[in-house]
């Protein structure tokens, strides 16, 4: 059932050298109690349809991550967060897996730093977030990326998230403008609990020229249960749209794993740049995540991804 629901989602196949497909996928809690063997192999066979996933809600104790990696087998690797022990933090962190067959980790695996201002004798973060955002730099081919992703809080109200929102686009827009930033090409991606592209949330979030993929934003679907709010996204900065087609799917999961949706995109590499095609579809998979994707080098959504693909080299695996 669950690979007649992967099927029918239509994500684009993976190639060596040609394509990588990248999601992003919150998988509810994922560590905080042992799960099923039919859980875990259930969210190995739905990572194992990309080439790297950003995984939100990555809780402190990695058994569960380690059994799903033994799953997906030699070639996948995982690097991720430090968990955060207190109440806003949830004892979570945030993490990448991929499959060093397809995506290289270039060296870059760190919580974000805020500017800071000196106050007295110390320097104090200009703003914080309850979860630090997480980034890791890779490379596939000839294209090499910078991934962040982000959880952003719930809070006791939309005007705390627009809060964090607009911090998280300032340090994201200053990061792109460094002028020794480890790569120009920033993949935005995470659980931004936005309901709609229609919310202030959203627009926060893009005021600093961030962008959904032309495949993602021209679907309209949602990536909680009820498949009625998009809280998931995958952003990017369009700096070469034309490497982009117009093309999406979205599917959704059950119980089973856990989580929620997200869109998924795929790109292509070229001698000189990669270029980026995306196909439609919707459908869901047995798990409780909703994932969408799409052939882009952005997308957007708790469980997002997108495809690029190229070259890859071996890395050590960041597992306890």
């Amino acid at each position: 059932m669950l690979r007649q629901r992967i099927g029918a989602a239509q994500i684009p196949p993976s190639k060596i050298d040609e394509t990588l497909n990248i999601a992003t996928w919150n998988i509810r809690e994922l560590g905080k109690k042992r799960r099923a063997d039919v859980a875990i192999h259930y969210v190995a066979e739905i990572i194992g349809q990309f080439d790297l996933v950003s995984v939100v809600e990555l809780r402190d104790d990695l058994t569960d991550l380690g059994r799903i990696l033994k799953i997906l087998g030699p070639y996948w690797r995982a690097v991720y967060s430090d968990m955060i022990p207190d109440a806003g933090g949830n004892r979570e962190r945030l993490g990448f897996v991929y499959d060093k067959r397809a995506v290289a980790f270039t060296g870059l695996a760190a919580a974000a730093n805020p500017p800071r201002r000196k106050v007295g004798t110390e320097y104090v973060p200009e703003f914080t977030w309850w979860r630090m955002p997480y980034m890791a730099s890779f490379a596939s081919g000839n294209f090499d990326f910078v991934v962040i992703t982000a959880h952003v809080r719930w809070g006791a109200s939309a005007a705390e998230r627009e809060t964090e929102l607009a911090s998280l686009a300032e340090w994201i827009d200053l990061k792109r403008r460094q002028r020794t930033v480890e790569d120009k090409d920033l993949i935005v991606m995470g659980d931004f609990n936005i309901p709609s592209r229609r919310s202030s949330l959203f627009r926060t979030i893009t005021a600093k020229q961030l962008e959904l993929p032309r495949a993602l934003a021209a679907l309209e679907f949602g990536t909680d249960l009820a498949k009625g709010k998009r809280y998931d996204q995958i952003f990017h900065y369009p700096i070469y749209p034309e490497n982009f087609t117009n093309a999406g799917a979205c599917s959704t999961s059950t119980p089973a794993t856990t989580g929620r949706s997200s869109p998924i995109c795929r790109r292509r590499s070229s001698p000189t740049r990669s270029r980026t095609t995306c196909r439609s579809g919707c459908s869901s998979t047995p798990t409780s995540t909703a994932r969408c994707s799409t052939r882009s080098s952005a997308a957007g959504s708790a469980h997002a991804g997108i495809g690029l693909r190229a070259a890859s080299a071996s890395q050590p695996r960041t597992m306890r």
